[in-house]
């Protein structure tokens, strides 16, 4: 069911044609399965092979790898169609892309020559570990040590909340390399971006290098949460992201800030999809004699979702746009990341209030969205955060001069 909602001017055909390939496969593979595997809490095989032969994995990987070279615009357009059918499984691909963005602006020539086909085939699959246990959005008070030992480094520590931890083959770890650096460095500029290759699943897929396990969540599923834990894992100096120490919160904050563009994308799909489910839902019940639909108080709620649905869009869009241009867009893809998922979070409430009960039931598809929204609200940086990278920027740019 598309509309005329988030629609976006001046796409070329190859991008008119991904984008609607992309929808076809959401429509037909995606949306009537997704609910089914949510309650599971399935890992949608089947659909990730599917999305491996469309090319997706390798949307944003240049062709000279084997990739389709296509824009950061034209992969968020692509996550907001998917997140729209299911977000989880915008999730499977984004920390996949991620990685291969930091790869792609950042690593070695051998790095890239030997990780990007593989991925652009969507045959190594990646995910990325910044966070841990005890720190949330503190990056700077990272505690996972990397310490040099002969031609290797040597890995220690425990990170959490990684997307495809379990499914990943690939992991870009962020840690801590002090040596090297003089005594009171800035905490940032003594982290390094570890390549970190294992085996695909759960317990010690390499020696020193454990993934307990899925963390079990309220919405969000079929995606692996996982934490890593690292005991002695020794990785060769080869695989440290560029080449050399020291340039890890660099290379962890350009791929964020993609990866925020991203976000604000898997909002805007998730907030269609809630104004689509609500919009016709609103016509089929009936209440005094007519659909609910002719109700002033529903079609306020349906004004409200449709505004916030064109604002999220035109917001990603615009993010997307900028550093596709080669522009910094950090200001406005925390604009954009922080609106969408706020707007997504309302947008989806409201299609939920228009469902009455029904929308509590596990037979309809809101209840699944419902748990889904908040991750939006924590990942990739907490509105908290957002706000402050927001407000910081602006100060910036509005200082008062003398």
């Amino acid at each position: 069911m598309s509309g005329r909602l988030a629609q976006t001017e001046g796409l070329t055909d190859i991008q008119r044609e991904i984008l609607s390939t992309v929808r076809d496969f959401v429509d037909k593979e995606i949306l009537p399965v997704a609910t089914e595997l949510e309650h599971r809490d399935e890992y949608p095989t089947r659909i990730v092979e599917g999305l491996k032969e469309l090319g997706v994995f390798g949307l944003m990987i240049p062709e000279e790898y084997g990739g389709l070279g296509e824009s950061l615009l034209t992969y968020a357009l692509t996550v907001e169609e998917i997140a729209r059918g299911w977000m989880s499984v915008s999730g499977i691909i984004n920390t996949h892309f991620i990685v291969a963005y930091m790869l792609k602006q950042h690593g070695t020539q051998e790095q890239k020559d030997y990780f990007l086909p593989k991925m652009a085939a969507g045959d190594i699959r990646g995910a990325f570990s910044m966070s841990e246990p005890a720190l949330g959005s503190d990056v700077s008070a990272i505690t996972s040590k990397g310490v040099a030992d002969g031609g290797d480094y040597v890995l220690t520590g425990q990170k959490m909340w990684l997307t495809n931890g379990g499914s990943s083959t690939l992991v870009a770890v962020l840690c801590r390399t002090d040596e090297g650096h003089p005594e009171g460095t800035a905490p940032h500029k003594s982290m390094t971006t570890f390549l970190v290759e294992k085996e695909a699943g759960f317990g010690e897929v390499r020696p020193g290098l454990t993934i307990p396990g899925k963390i079990d969540k309220m919405g969000y599923k079929g995606v692996d949460t996982t934490e890593l834990i690292m005991d002695g894992l020794r990785v060769p100096a080869d695989r440290v992201l560029g080449g050399r120490t020291g340039r890890g919160f660099y290379h962890m904050m350009d791929g964020v800030e993609v990866g925020r563009v991203n976000v604000a994308a898997r909002g805007c799909g998730v907030a269609q999809r809630a104004f689509e489910l609500g919009v016709s839902y609103a016509q089929q019940r009936h209440t005094f004699g007519k659909p609910i639909a002719q109700h002033q108080a529903i079609q306020f709620k349906l004004a409200e979702m449709a505004t916030k649905v064109e604002a999220a869009h035109a917001m990603m869009v615009n993010a997307a746009r900028k550093k596709d241009s080669g522009q910094r867009n950090d200001l406005e893809a925390g604009m954009a990341k922080y609106l969408a998922s706020e707007y997504c979070k309302e947008v989806v409430e409201d299609a939920f209030r228009i469902h009455g009960g029904y929308g509590f039931s596990k037979e309809y598809e809101i209840e699944r969205l419902y748990r889904e929204a908040p991750m939006l609200l924590i990942g990739e940086g907490t509105a908290e955060i957002q706000k402050m990278i927001i407000g910081r920027r602006l100060l910036e740019e509005y200082r008062i001069q003398g």
